[in-house]
């Protein structure tokens, strides 16, 4: 399942940039998510990530593990590829 990570970054961590993401890097790899991007933005989020998880608990280990460390915090979006909702749709308009 593909998940969009909204995410914030402690202020202790923002010059960290390159330790930070190798542990979750290395976080995600150890849970089985794989990460598709990573951008980073101005306003209320510092960056968004687009990742694939086995299963909703690995996402939530992963938040719970990213907060753990002090990075900062995450929000976690199912993303539904648009066939799929298509689907939903069509189920709901019945």
């Amino acid at each position: 399942m593909k998940y969009v990570l909204l995410g914030t970054l402690d202020a202790a961590w923002a010059g960290k940039q390159t330790d930070r993401v190798k542990k979750a890097e290395a976080k995600l790899k150890e849970l089985g998510i794989k990460l598709d991007t990573i951008h980073y933005t101005q306003g209320r989020f510092d960056f968004v990530d687009v990742v694939d998880a086995p299963d909703p608990e690995a996402m939530l280990s992963f938040s719970v593990w990213y907060a753990a460390q002090g990075f900062g915090r995450l929000e976690s979006l199912p993303a539904f590829e648009a066939k799929i909702f298509e689907a939903a749709t069509k189920k709901a308009m019945k």
